[in-house]
């Protein structure tokens, strides 16, 4: 459905969809930069890419959220600089009922390991989706957390999923009452690692999709807070290399009825699944975005490329 015109590497979409048209916000990977340095660091090094559409199909490349002075993150037209000093990931967008707001992992400089640096999750304010104004990090459960998505819930309060990579890569979540004073509420989902959560309520269920870099797994609840799992994944088929149909990863979901809608991901189509590393060339690195149609059926999710 989309791919970055500057580095081809867009991943970890999220869309929203408001009466002026759609915005796609996502973290712009440096697949295929000169020079990105050594081991993993064209993962980081990245800017928020941002598309626009008129019908959440074809997609046209608007900018990035390019940081100012003030502490602002600015839609810029051109093209990103080579060099660059932080790293922005996986970002959330909400409308809280009065404004927008964003909830994006922070990372310091541009390391070329996974491991070793701190990661933090940063909320950010805005009237209008191309300046936002930042409130400040969120407190939570380490230092080492990423890939936030926030929900009202059934109670009326907010809840906050991310990924604590200090606690064996699982979804802790925090809970707030004005999303400003946010409180530990624990393990929302853990067992074998993943990483990405998105919430969202189709059919009478509330769902928690979940990647686990082999395909999307599927938890339910009423009051999203005790989820189940279901027993298949979503979007875990691989064609051959090339074919585009790799399985789907980091996930999220626009609704568009009352038991169905669009569920974006990301995937590479050009990689076989062997471990992501300095050796790859720019074809493994490359991604795009696609979308399937996901419905709830009998209190399951079910995907449809």
């Amino acid at each position: 459905m989309y791919r970055d015109p500057v580095y081809d590497g867009a991943t970890d979409p999220t869309v929203v969809r408001t009466p002026g048209g759609w915005w796609m916000f996502y973290t712009q990977r440096r697949a295929t930069h000169p020079d990105p340095g050594p081991g993993v660091a064209w993962v980081h090094g990245s800017r928020v890419g941002v598309a626009r559409s008129d019908d959440g199909e074809r997609w046209r490349y608007a900018g990035t959220l390019a940081p100012g002075s003030s502490g602002t993150l600015t839609l810029s037209a051109g093209s990103p600089p080579r060099d660059v000093d932080r790293t922005h990931w996986a970002p959330d967008v909400i409308h809280d009922g009065t404004g927008w707001r964003m909830y994006l992992t922070e990372i310091a400089g541009i390391p070329d390991r996974w491991e070793g640096h701190a990661r933090h999750i940063v909320e950010y304010a805005s009237d209008d989706l191309a300046v936002w104004c930042r409130v400040g990090p969120i407190p939570l459960d380490s230092d080492r957390v990423i890939d936030a998505a926030v929900r009202r819930c059934p109670d009326g309060r907010w809840r906050l999923w991310y990924k604590d990579e200090a606690a064996d890569s699982i979804t802790k979540v925090a809970v707030s009452g004005d999303l400003a004073a946010w409180e530990a509420a624990g393990t929302a989902i853990g067992g074998r690692p993943h990483e990405g959560p998105f919430a969202i309520e189709l059919g009478g269920w509330w769902w928690m999709i979940t990647d686990e870099w082999r395909g999307l797994a599927v938890h339910r609840s009423r009051d999203a807070v005790v989820w189940e799992r279901q027993d298949t994944l979503l979007l875990d088929e691989s064609g051959p290399v090339g074919s585009g149909a790799q399985i789907g990863r980091h996930a999220m979901v626009v609704a568009d009825a009352e038991d169905a809608g669009w569920i974006f991901f990301f995937t590479h189509p050009w990689w076989d699944g062997s471990e992501i590393g300095d050796a790859m060339g720019d074809a493994h690195r490359r991604s795009s975005v696609q979308r399937a149609r996901l419905t709830a059926v009998d209190g399951r999710l079910v995907a449809t490329r």
